[in-house]
């Protein structure tokens, strides 16, 4: 099976017909796909600013990230939920819109730089992350990568909405 058939038997599964055509599912799930996404990218900016250095100065980074980290853990998992659905409501346009597949590289490029954070420089954040001085320069990239991997994430995510409008609306 082909990517675009792929792609075409989950536009046809039964739940995402019934996002696609009932009036109520579809904004509630965005709905609920956009609060969490709020919640990911608002918790991820406190850990991301406090390593930058721009906020949280009175909190050890260690006790901030180990208080925060838990609620991304759990909005992102709605998020990619909600996301999911939201995508197959509609695949085949999904997969080849150009903002679409832009949010989406965003979105791996900001796991690889979460990864390369939490497994070699923030692998230490027991020794330097429990004072309130800076972290050292690696992880301050780290934050303002991050920080902006998510700020481009939202755009295109939000730039997708305006160019898949429906046909009635489109011309």
């Amino acid at each position: 099976m082909d990517f675009d058939a792929l792609l075409n038997w989950l536009h046809e599964t039964g739940i995402a017909t019934a996002i696609r055509e009932n009036e109520f599912l579809f904004p509630s799930i965005e709905s609920v796909h956009v609060l969490a996404i709020t919640l990911v990218i608002g918790s991820i900016a406190i850990v991301d600013l406090r390593l930058i250095g721009l906020a949280s100065l009175d909190r050890a980074l260690n006790r901030l990230t180990a208080d925060v980290l838990p609620l991304t853990w759990v909005a992102f998992a709605v998020a990619a939920i909600s996301g999911f659905l939201l995508f197959s409501s509609n695949a085949f346009n999904y997969a080849h819109n150009f903002y679409f597949q832009r949010k989406m590289v965003l979105l791996v490029l900001a796991g690889v730089n979460m990864s390369v954070f939490h497994l070699w420089i923030g692998r230490d954040i027991e020794r330097w992350g429990k004072s309130f001085t800076a972290p050292p320069l690696p992880a301050k990239i780290a934050g303002a990568v991050s920080l902006l991997l998510w700020i481009g994430v939202v755009a295109f995510g939000r730039w997708i909405g305006f160019t898949l409008l429906p046909k009635a609306l489109s011309g």
